[in-house]
């Protein structure tokens, strides 16, 4: 097993990317801690993973709260004995469908705002821990939407590019410690669309905006290998960058965009 023996607390856990990332880390052996807001939520993924033979746990988190990750980070390291894996699946509050000529500044910040605020308490919280160990592993998601300009995604774009270069600077600066920061880069997840009727046009010149399957068509047609991220690959890549098999990994992005944006 790629974690057998090692803590990960999952922010944002019970959600799409979360649950697949939690279900993965508690197969390859790790003890799994679901952090987030909604704990009936919670509570239904931990039953989920315990009838599979996973150890988990579950914690009434909000990631925006300084002194609630600090206090659940302290009482996980100290029942475990550390924390090894800390990964950062919460959502954020985009607003996509509006150009930004007619978008409120308050739409447009609250995800960038969001998204910093919670990758730096958790992973201050996670690294002040791991610092003393020798050893651990930050890790987050974001997607092409850190390197592709498209149209009407608000805050989402500029959201992603701070979190990727927040984790570059705590990456440089834990390193020395041996802790690795790390984030996956993913195309649109089919599997974590809202349900919702009708998608916004994204520049396309749809006016009446895109079905879920044209926005899958859409989204497709920008890969290299016609198909889109799944949910299952999410937690499979998550689980291996969190392992000792990726020790050489940091500052960096695992790319599972399909091709959508290409790395040299």
């Amino acid at each position: 097993m790629l974690l057998e023996d090692k803590t990960a607390v999952v922010y944002g856990g019970a959600g799409s990317v979360g649950g697949a990332v939690a279900r993965a880390f508690a197969r390859e052996g790790a003890r799994v801690v679901l952090a987030g807001r909604t704990l009936a939520t919670l509570d239904e993924l931990a039953a989920e993973i315990a009838a599979s033979g996973g150890t988990v746990q579950t914690a009434q988190v909000d990631a925006l709260d300084q002194r609630a990750v600090d206090e659940h980070a302290d009482a996980v390291a100290a029942e475990t004995g550390g924390i090894d894996v800390s990964f950062n699946a919460i959502s954020h509050g985009d607003v996509h469908g509006a150009p930004l000529l007619e978008m409120s500044f308050e739409d447009f910040a609250r995800p960038i705002t969001t998204a910093t605020r919670s990758q730096f308490l958790t992973t201050r919280a996670a690294a002040r821990h791991m610092t003393r160990q020798g050893s651990g592993v930050v890790m987050t998601i974001t997607a092409t939407t850190a390197r592709l300009a498209i149209p009407e995604v608000g805050g989402t774009g500029v959201t992603f590019d701070a979190i990727e270069s927040q984790c570059r600077q705590w990456a440089c600066e834990l390193g020395s410690y041996g802790v690795r920061v790390v984030w996956l880069q993913t195309t649109g997840l089919p599997e974590a669309l809202a349900d919702i009727d009708l998608f916004p046009g994204y520049g396309t010149g749809s006016g009446a905006g895109m079905t879920r399957a044209e926005l899958i068509a859409w989204l497709l047609g920008s890969t290299q290998l016609n198909r889109l991220t799944s949910l299952a690959e999410v937690g499979d890549v998550a689980a291996f960058m969190a392992s000792d098999h990726a020790a050489a990994m940091t500052s960096t992005a695992a790319n599972l965009t399909c091709g959508q944006v290409p790395t040299r």
